[in-house]
């Protein structure tokens, strides 16, 4: 969160610390730490291509022997994931700590050797090993070529650097990678560098951010795959940046070590990849609602703030203490005004959840409890030399604990009790990429080392895990304090496989247009690698926007897998101090802010559901179009709308000024507006108004949206009434999940999964339900079926029960075996008891539909 660096025209450095950080010149442009120059491959020994000197089947592929004296091993995790190390003689095969699942049932296969070539067989893929020169090829069931090495060069190592070409063709899009800046979600053409860095205020050119994710999607001729180069040291993307015919990636140093997964469908190659790196949590309800920060929130702010969306009735769940509540920055502590009763009291009995920053850095201060544990028991990461490395962040010279070790990491989690003992929900990891103000680019000097013995490692290795392992600690916390409780960790900083430990925000993002606009194809793209919860600061954290750029960012932030509102401290920030809660930009914006933050908690039956799916299949919650329509070749591009959910989709203004755009609908469905109800065929662009206050958002025909009352927090009340709100052409879905939100208890069998369908038939609607798990004792009293777009009944009825006309919405909702029909929108709304045993038809006179 906290770099730094400085605009010299808009923004005035805080402390004298960390004076070595270079300014920017142009205005409106951040400085951006870097980390250490690019080494690039060596184009000559890239060339001296690998050949297969024999060959040895296994039980789960085959190990080659390769000139070089090296080796290379073919495995078979599934009918469609193979995995591709090669080896120095006598290595042992490497698994990175992001590989949760290392055992898996070899599938059958067959395997041939003829022709100089090497084929295994299984029923989803082909892998033909090519022996002179070494090369790997992989085919679909039928034949095609899914992915195959650009044979020119190859795979192999130059020096230390292992690298691998592969062929392409100038219709091959790219997605995935991690967190990468710029304003395309289809990253062809891309310079892509992994290096977790402290990039506070970077710019969509910035190559280096806070999350270094070594995984990405291809899609050729509509048809996915994934490759995983599990590498934890700086590792590079040429993705066609060099030519149309080939791209490559590589690393630093370490092993080369990749997966390759078949789709064909893109959600299926994100299953695979979640199989093997881990799925993210259940979430705990509350943590899909709106939260709200700000760097240099006093205490007195936080009980005022907090206080004023009740008074407003904004719905919201949770305020964020930034590193001010600590004494004088030292973990773990509490100062007076931040730690008193009174001020937490206040936060619980408005029923806020609270959530603590956390940084890596240990103040180095003889009496300090932790700096004294950690030194008597040799905790921290140390010099070349072996004494303790030192580095200044915000505490001054400070210590840092070294994550690598298991004690370590027990160390870590067991101090947690001192913040959850104040009522604290959630824990938020900063500044763990990690970032030192006085170290080279603003990080540990590379030769800084962890661990000890076997398992020693350099900084330029474990950099790019360090906040992953600090996740898990942290994670970790939950289990021993909270045992019972769905864990919440926010973390900047990530490798692969993080996902199953912690939430991800996009670090010290700007208050600037083209930052809006990046959220969408970053946010996209870090879902595609495996995260689906994520979000980026609303307004931007650094700068200030004004009132047109706060009420486009709500308008987006409503819709964010994870919603916070958070913002720079008052001393960097030019002009008038404006704040950035929703009403600080005058009543026109508040009421645009409280209309989406309420749709947010309508929909929160629809959200939480969407997160169930993710934490069960690795699906995206905000998703790019090519998500879902990756046979719309038209998709591919776009990097200004995303849906949200199975769905509905958006179409956000996102550039200053304007009130209009236009708006892709991709084919195969028939698309509805939200708003006005109107239809359209998919397959077009269209144009639409979009004035400040509204959000084009379109909703797929025969889609059932679970929706419910507003809250002004998840909890305050119990769900006894879902709305399904229904946008019927022949038959919609849904299969409804619930449990208690908050738990572990649905791994024991408390949740219940309802299947739910709504059918047109010749002149009736038909609707029921089934039951497929019932171990939650729900509240859930009623269905109330919104069916949109429908003319008025005769008469709805569940075998011989009639259901009675009402005369209002709230009447409907409140009376069991009702219905009420809304002329003035075309709505048909249906009261179905949740225990009703029959089918519940709505008859119509004659064959009638809108």
């Amino acid at each position: 969160m906290h770099n730094q660096s400085k605009n010299i025209s808009r923004l005035v450095a805080t402390t004298a610390i960390a004076a070595s950080i270079f300014a920017a010149q142009a205005p409106n442009v951040l400085a951006v730490t870097q980390p250490h120059p690019d080494k690039e491959l060596n184009q000559e020994a890239v060339k001296k291509q690998l050949q297969v000197e024999g060959v040895q089947q296994l039980e789960n592929g085959v190990k080659l022997d390769l000139s070089s004296d090296q080796t290379a091993l073919i495995r078979l995790f599934s009918e469609d994931m193979a995995k591709i190390s090669i080896l120095n003689d006598g290595e042992e095969e490497y698994f990175s700590e992001a590989i949760v699942k290392k055992e898996w049932d070899t599938p059958s296969f067959d395997v041939k050797e003829q022709n100089g070539e090497i084929t295994l067989t299984t029923n989803e893929i082909t892998v033909k090993i090519k022996k002179e020169p070494f090369g790997i090829k992989f085919l679909d069931k039928k034949g095609n070529v899914i992915n195959e090495d650009y044979m020119k060069n190859g795979s192999g190592y130059d020096g230390e650097k292992p690298y691998v070409y592969k062929k392409t063709n100038e219709n091959e899009a790219f997605y995935g990678f991690g967190e990468q800046g710029g304003l395309e979600v289809n990253q062809r053409g891309e310079s892509i560098g992994m290096f977790n860095t402290d990039a506070y205020g970077y710019q969509p050119d910035t190559k280096y951010l806070y999350t270094s994710i070594p995984f990405f999607i291809g899609l050729k001729n509509e048809k996915a795959y994934g490759i995983f180069f599990d590498n934890t040291n700086r590792s590079y993307f040429e993705m066609a940046s060099e030519s149309d015919d080939y791209y490559y990636f590589y690393a630093d140093d370490g092993k080369l070590n990749y997966y390759f997964m078949y789709g064909p469908e893109i959600e299926d190659v994100l299953d695979s990849y979640t199989n093997l790196t881990g799925k993210m949590d259940k979430p705990a309800k509350w943590t899909l609602g709106l939260h709200q920060s700000k760097w240099e929130y006093s205490a007195e702010d936080i009980e005022r703030v907090a206080e004023t969306y009740r008074e407003k009735d904004i719905p919201i769940d949770t305020m964020h203490f930034d590193i001010d509540y600590m004494d004088e920055y030292r973990v773990f502590t509490w100062s007076d005004k931040f730690g008193k009763e009174a001020l937490h009291q206040k936060l619980d009995d408005m029923n806020f959840h609270k959530i603590t920053i956390n940084d890596p850095a240990v103040k180095k201060d003889p009496g300090y409890f932790m700096y004294d544990e950690g030194t008597d028991n040799d905790f921290w990461a140390k010099n070349p030399d072996g004494t303790n490395f030192v580095g200044k962040v915000w505490p001054g010279d400070s210590m840092f604990p070294d994550f690598s070790k298991p004690e370590v990491r027990e160390w870590w989690a067991n101090k947690h009790n001192i913040l959850f003992d104040k009522g604290i929900d959630g824990i938020w990891n900063d500044m763990n990429e990690p970032a030192v103000f006085d170290g080279p680019y603003h990080t540990m000097p590379l030769d800084v080392t962890f661990g000890e013995g076997e398992n020693k490692r350099t900084h330029a290795e474990y950099h790019n895990l360090y906040g992953h392992d600090e996740a898990e600690a942290t994670y970790k916390a939950f289990e021993k304090y909270k045992p019972n409780t769905r864990p919440f960790v926010l973390t900047r900083d990530m490798y692969a496989g993080s996902q199953r430990y912690a939430a991800l925000w996009t670090g010290d993002n700007v208050s600037e247009w083209d930052h809006l606009q990046m959220s969408i194809p970053m946010n996209t793209n870090i879902g595609l690698s495996g995260v689906p919860f994520v979000g980026n600061d609303i307004g931007g954290f650094a700068g200030r926007p004004d009132a047109e750029m706060f009420a486009r960012w709500i308008e987006v932030g409503a819709f964010l897998p994870f919603s916070r509102i958070h913002y720079d401290s008052d001393k960097k920030a030019e002009g008038d101090k404006q704040a950035q809660e929703p009403w600080a930009f005058g009543q026109e914006v508040e009421d645009i802010s409280k209309k989406y933050v309420e749709m947010r908690y309508k929909l929160m039956p629809y959200l939480y559901n969407t997160f169930i799916d993710a934490s069960e299949n690795g699906t995206p919650v905000q998703q790019p179009l090519v998500y879902q329509f990756q046979e719309d070749e038209k998709t591919q591009n776009i990097s200004d709308q995303f849906m949200f959910g199975s769905s509905m989709m958006l179409a956000p203004v996102v550039k200053q000024g304007q009130t209009e755009r236009d708006v892709y609908l991709p084919e195969g469905e028939t698309w509805v507006d939200y708003w006005t109800g109107k239809e359209y065929e998919g397959g077009q662009t269209i144009h639409t108004n979009a004035q400040l206050d509204h959000l084009p958002i379109y909703v797929k025909k025969d889609s059932m949206i679970p929706t419910r009352e507003v809250q002004q927090y998840t909890g305050e009340k119990t769900l006894e009434n879902l709305v399904l709100d229904t946008y019927l052409d022949e038959k919609a879905t849904y299969s409804f999940y619930e449990d208690d939100g908050a738990t572990l208890d649905y791994k024991d069998g408390e949740y219940n999964i309802t299947d739910l369908v709504i059918q047109r038939k010749k002149n009736h609607i038909e609707f029921k339900t089934k039951k497929q798990a019932t171990g939650y004792n729900t509240e859930l009293e009623s269905y109330t079926l919104k069916l949109n777009g429908e003319v008025a009944p005769k008469k709805v009825q569940a075998a011989r029960t009639k259901y009675n006309r009402v005369s209002s919405v709230e009447e409907v909702k409140s009376n069991q075996e009702s219905y009420f029909y809304d002329e003035e929108n075309d709505s048909l709304y249906v009261n179905v008891p949740a225990d009703e045993k029959h089918k519940v038809k709505i008859l119509f006179k004659g064959n009638k539909r809108k």
